[in-house]
């Protein structure tokens, strides 16, 4: 088929030959393109294109789901025995996580904890892993500092997810003032779904009723806009919300 005298092929190759550069990839890959249009573009869309795709991610989070669904405790099992067996910092950073994730939030924080005495003190991925372990066992002001660190370090770093964490740190510290700057600015400087729910959340429970309401009446739309399988999930966000709104009424 051909569009314009050119063949359809020859446009797709064009279309990852422009994703080649956008997106910094080798340069060879537009000599295979160029010179095998079709088995280039075939070979490019399965070893680049959706592997980095939002399709990929989302079929890898919902296996994810599906996973964790069906065994919950199988990432745990395999994390503590690969530790036990060979305990590396490798594997006692995938411990902490997976202690995370299966819901032993005060023995993950402690594996967190360890894990910054080593070598890896200065990783902000681990840090960050610290600050969300101790705020889910009650230790909130460990998350602050944690999340003060890795803002001086890198102000970059997962911005949205340490404002956010930060906020919510603040505001089980007991400091409202401080969480509503922070749930501001993560609205200002990210607003998306998440930082918006959680910031209704906050509000509803800190009786700041008009934010709360205004806050709520943007998820719905956005909501609506949803398509079934987003709505599923995004579903246990969706009831704290329904939750914290019913108190209101």
């Amino acid at each position: 088929m051909h569009i314009f005298g050119i063949g359809i092929h020859v446009l797709v190759a064009l279309y990852f030959a422009v994703h080649v550069i956008r997106s910094g990839q080798q340069m060879y890959w537009l000599f295979i393109l160029f010179m095998f249009p079709l088995l280039g573009s075939v070979v490019y869309f399965i070893a680049v294109y959706l592997p980095s795709s939002r399709i990929e991610q989302g079929a890898r989070k919902v296996a994810s789901v599906a996973v964790r669904t069906l065994d919950p405790g199988r990432e745990l099992r395999e994390a503590r025995a690969a530790y036990e067996y060979t305990p590396t910092a490798q594997n006692q950073m995938r411990l902490a996580s997976a202690l995370l994730e299966g819901g032993n939030a005060a023995e993950a924080a402690s594996t967190y904890e360890a894990c910054l005495q080593g070598p890896f003190s200065g990783d902000l991925e681990i840090r960050f892993g610290a600050a969300r372990a101790a705020l889910a066992c009650g230790r909130a002001d460990a998350a602050i500092g944690h999340l003060r660190t890795i803002r001086a370090a890198n102000a970059g770093f997962r911005a949205e997810q340490v404002t956010l964490l930060l906020a919510q740190a603040l505001a089980a510290a007991g400091r409202q003032d401080e969480a509503r700057v922070e749930f501001d600015h993560a609205l200002s400087n990210h607003g998306g779904f998440t930082v918006q729910a959680e910031y209704a959340i906050w509000a509803a429970g800190a009786g700041d009723v008009d934010k709360a309401r205004a806050l709520e009446a943007e998820l719905r739309r956005t909501i609506g806009r949803w398509t079934p399988q987003t709505r599923d999930l995004n579903q246990p966000l969706i009831k704290r919300l329904n939750a914290a709104m019913a108190a209101l009424r």
